[in-house]
């Protein structure tokens, strides 16, 4: 129901969003995240209600999440609107947040990458690890900077439940 909700209330940021983080993430690595069918809303939404991952965040110097699919929602424990507020740091743990900040920083300068390995935590603290992941610029219609995003399909629960 959350993702219905979400996508009625925000249908065109979704939207206009999906498609950005979509055309970015086939700039930088030339794969698609979703299949192209020429239909933008289509492909938005197959985004967000995708079954596997897809997280964004803003330029701010302390990133906020600005986007979070249904899989991304469901992992971190979160609605839309206490997702969207997130500073992307809090969803690490706090001895984690600086090998994460060079990491990111890694990716800006690179554009891409898509070995990233790491433990995250939701908000009920609940600690999983991602194994693979592929973390990207996103970029706007001009190629201006506006922000990073990452996907990944496989993640474990640290209290031994796998969950994909």
């Amino acid at each position: 129901m959350e993702g219905m909700d979400t996508w009625n209330g925000k249908r065109d940021f979704l939207l206009g969003h999906g498609g950005t983080l979509l055309r970015s993430h086939h700039h930088w690595t030339g794969r698609h995240l979703i299949a192209p069918c020429g239909d933008a809303e289509r492909e938005a939404r197959q985004l967000f209600e995708a079954p596997f991952v897809v997280v964004s965040g803003g330029t701010q110097e302390d990133q906020i999440l600005n986007y979070g699919n249904t899989a991304a929602m469901g992992l971190w424990e979160m609605d839309w609107d206490t997702l969207t507020r997130t500073p992307s740091r809090f969803t690490a743990e706090p001895m984690h947040r600086d090998a994460r900040a060079e990491f990111l920083q890694r990716v800006r300068e690179h554009g891409f990458v898509d070995d990233y390995s790491g433990i995250r935590i939701s908000s009920t603290g609940r600690r999983f690890h991602i194994p693979r992941a592929t973390v990207w610029n996103v970029i706007d219609e001009a190629g201006h900077y506006a922000g990073q995003a990452a996907t990944f399909s496989v993640w474990e629960f640290l209290d031994g439940e796998e969950v994909r």
